[in-house]
């Protein structure tokens, strides 16, 4: 079959194509949503928490201990935002544990907040083996799960950090040092997402972490300004 036939079944089975700088033509199979979940709040975290700990939609299930649902204040103005649970996640079943999840209770802490306070999930409910970075189909079928953690908590403002939440949640390729200080926006309802460095990131160079200050008064002040408006 030649390549412009092939395009045009791919085109009318609703997959995604994009050509690569080769020629070559690369393909993602379009992943149905996540069943809908009920009106009530608590019964819709529930069911969404279920559908996560069974999901098989990618190779990942293979491999995990337990998924990585996300912990913290259902009702949150602030969502923490990292990238794919490692070794201490995936056994503990809670994201940002281990020294990168204390690294980001002291960043909380000095942006005013408790854990117990803010959202905290991840890009992929899934360790990826050897905690290499999630492939984007992997992101792709698991962003519907993230996606409705957010419309069920609405928070104020969305907080990611690092470079694999950055470029999963704004589909963008530009570096975090670029992205940082600036309010993007999420979603339909826009809501303001700031950009920082991961934790992990911070343990091996510690002299960023005056940048991550800069960036946590920055989100304060954004966040001040949602509350005023």
């Amino acid at each position: 079959m030649n390549k412009e036939l092939r395009h045009e079944y791919l085109k009318a089975m609703g997959i995604q194509q994009w050509v690569a700088r080769n020629g070559d033509v690369a393909v993602a199979v379009v992943e149905p949503p996540a069943e809908p979940l009920p009106a009530d709040v608590q019964s819709a975290w529930q069911m969404l928490e279920k559908q996560v700990s069974v999901c098989t939609r990618c190779a990942l299930h293979e491999c995990r201990t337990q998924t990585v649902f996300g912990t913290g204040n259902q009702n949150a103005d602030w969502m923490i935002i990292g990238e794919a649970p490692g070794a201490d996640e995936d056994k503990q079943g809670e994201p940002f544990v281990g020294r990168a999840g204390l690294l980001l209770n002291e960043m909380l802490f000095a942006a005013g907040y408790q854990r117990a306070d803010v959202f905290i999930a991840n890009i992929l409910k899934c360790r990826p083996p050897a905690n290499r970075d999630p492939s984007a189909d992997e992101i792709s079928r698991c962003q519907p799960y993230l996606q409705q953690q957010i419309e069920l908590i609405q928070p104020k403002l969305i907080l990611a950090v690092g470079r694999v939440a950055a470029h999963g949640l704004l589909q963008t390729t530009t570096q975090v040092g670029l992205l940082r200080g600036t309010v993007h926006s999420y979603g339909e309802k826009a809501i303001p997402l700031i950009v920082t460095y991961h934790p992990a990131y911070l343990l091996r160079s510690p002299l960023e972490k005056r940048k991550v200050w800069k960036d946590l008064q920055f989100a304060q002040a954004v966040f001040k300004q949602q509350l005023a408006g």
